[in-house]
């Protein structure tokens, strides 16, 4: 059966269409992706004004048409953190429902986090044994570790890229202090969470997910998306902390230049690069790679292993 994805996060509104079923890989057909960067369109309180929503519910629609014409026979629409944390979040997501007929899911930062780790998981195998998986999206960093295809444990932190941009970071390239503050500000954030995983024991396979990851994969010298999903991927410790400095000090235009690096995301490249280092640092990681598999897949993946059942 050909199903949709559609997630509604801070940065992107991303329909992602698979033909699926069952016991077999889930197959991209086709996809559909606008910039709406959500986070954005909030107001200084976090609440998502009245032009905000009518873009959400314009992009929704929009996106409703395409999943039509591109035949999905069941769609899966959910929000994560901009969403999740907007005041008016509920008077959203009824307004999108009510002029749409789409019922977005909010996922929790933990049911993001599980999401993310099914995903890896099955991408992987159980032969990578104990899995680490670390995801940067636009509003929260999800962290998950486990021996199975249920985390034993999965955290999701306030410390998105494109979140951290807009509270510490002004300049364009920011500030020395800026970055410094941020980072203090970071660290402080993850430290609280390493006992939770360091008790698990070593991670066998370190993995990352994420536009953010990906980019900076690609940076230190990582195969270019356009070689394919199967081709190894890795970032290590060493490369980051020699790219982070660099990237502290381009514009939003150099980092743009930079392979990768798309023009939307340029600007949050280097809180994105902050919070990995940190996350790298912390967790005592030297190497990970990448994994082509994220949330949206780790949907798919649920909503066919309930078929199966039923």
């Amino acid at each position: 059966m050909r199903l949709g994805v559609l997630d509604v996060g801070s940065n992107t509104v991303h329909l992602l269409v698979v033909d699926a079923h069952p016991g077999a890989r889930p197959l991209p057909a086709y996809s559909h992706k606008t910039d709406l960067r959500l986070a954005e369109l909030m107001d200084p309180d976090g609440r998502l004004g009245e032009q905000g929503t009518a873009r959400l519910v314009e992009t929704v629609a929009e996106a409703l048409e395409v999943a039509e014409d591109k035949g999905v026979e069941d769609l899966l629409p959910f929000a994560t953190s901009a969403l999740r944390e907007a005041p008016n979040g509920e008077d959203v997501l009824a307004r999108v429902r009510r002029e749409t007929g789409v019922d977005l899911q909010v996922l929790t930062g933990a049911d993001e986090a599980r999401l993310t780790f099914l995903a890896v998981r099955r991408w992987f195998g159980w032969s990578s044994g104990r899995l680490l998986v670390l995801d940067i999206g636009g509003g929260s960093l999800e962290v998950a570790a486990g021996i199975d295809e249920e985390p034993d444990a999965a955290v999701s932190l306030p410390l998105g890229a494109g979140r951290l941009t807009r509270a510490w970071l002004h300049g364009d390239p920011p500030g020395g202090d800026e970055v410094r503050v941020l980072r203090k500000h970071v660290r402080t954030e993850i430290a609280r969470t390493v006992a939770e995983f360091s008790r698990l024991g070593r991670p066998d396979h370190v993995v990352a997910t994420s536009k953010t990851f990906k980019q900076l994969a690609r940076i230190a010298g990582a195969p270019a998306s356009s070689e394919g999903p199967y081709i190894k991927r890795v970032l290590t410790r060493a490369s980051l902390a020699e790219w982070l400095p660099r990237l502290a000090v381009m514009s939003s235009d150099e980092r743009a230049a930079l392979p990768g690096v798309s023009e939307g995301r340029a600007s949050q490249l280097v809180a994105g690069a902050v919070v990995a280092d940190a996350a790298l640092d912390l967790l005592n990681v030297q190497q990970l790679e990448i994994c082509p598999w994220a949330l949206r897949e780790g949907i798919i993946l649920r909503r066919l292993d309930w078929m199966a059942g039923h």
